[in-house]
């Protein structure tokens, strides 16, 4: 894949779908409740690692704004990136309950590296990765984005019979937690890719983290020696 900047890394079928469901966006028990479920991992997860309060935090992929609020509420100063204009209406319709400050802007990855390299603190781009034609040119966009000595945070689906027979055959069809045709086995990354891109970035790769799902207890937990399914990757910038 290339690594090359392009404002236009977006798949208007993969839009699409989000915007038809983005109405249900903040519904905990919707199409999104696994969204809703994760949402306090990742986000505890990242204000341990990165200590947000204060810091200026990108979002990249932001969607209806589950994240970008759950960081804010940890004190971060959050800019919310889309290119789906459905989820942030939504996004910017709750930013008005909650009474957070959160600048959400339909944008790229690389548009936002473009226009502001080097400003942020911390980049998230969580369940995004999977989504566009070029994953390896948003890495190389939120290395671009963060400051030196900055971090970044990613979160994907890893590529194997396992995955799939978890993340689609379960997920989708048996279980029902997402609708159907919500992900595309064959954009699901392989940590080894996630690693080859980040280096490519010149990020340095400093943690990778499990995500897995219990059916009988319909939990989610961090298991860091467990990254078959879903995967979360920490990277720093060097100074």
């Amino acid at each position: 894949m290339s690594t090359t900047e392009s404002p236009k890394n977006v798949d208007a079928g993969e839009i699409a779908k989000f915007e038809a469901l983005a109405s249900r966006w903040w519904d905990p028990e919707s199409e999104f409740k696994p969204l809703h479920d994760i949402n306090p991992l990742r986000a505890n997860w990242i204000d341990k690692q990165a200590a947000v309060a204060g810091k200026r935090v990108a979002d990249v992929g932001c969607g209806g704004g589950l994240l970008s609020e759950a960081l804010a509420q940890r004190g971060a100063q959050v800019t919310g990136i889309d290119m789906g204009e459905a989820p942030l209406s939504v996004a910017r319709l709750h930013q008005l309950e909650s009474g957070l400050q959160i600048d959400y802007r339909q944008m790229t990855a690389e548009q936002l590296a473009e226009e502001a390299p080097e400003q942020f603190d911390v980049v998230t781009c969580m369940e995004m990765l999977e989504h566009v034609p070029d994953p390896a040119a948003v890495i190389q966009a939120c290395a671009r984005m963060v400051k030196p000595g900055g971090q970044v945070f990613f979160s994907t689906l890893n590529r194997n019979p396992k995955s799939y027979l978890f993340a689609i055959v379960g997920a989708e069809y048996l279980m029902r937690l997402l609708p159907r045709g919500t992900h595309e086995y064959s954009k699901f990354i392989k940590p080894s890719e996630m690693g080859h891109w980040v280096r490519e970035a010149d990020l340095e790769m400093t943690e990778l983290m499990g995500m897995t799902y219990n059916p009988l207890s319909k939990r989610y937990k961090l298991t860091p020696h467990d990254v078959q399914v879903n995967y979360l990757m920490r990277c720093t910038k060097p100074e």
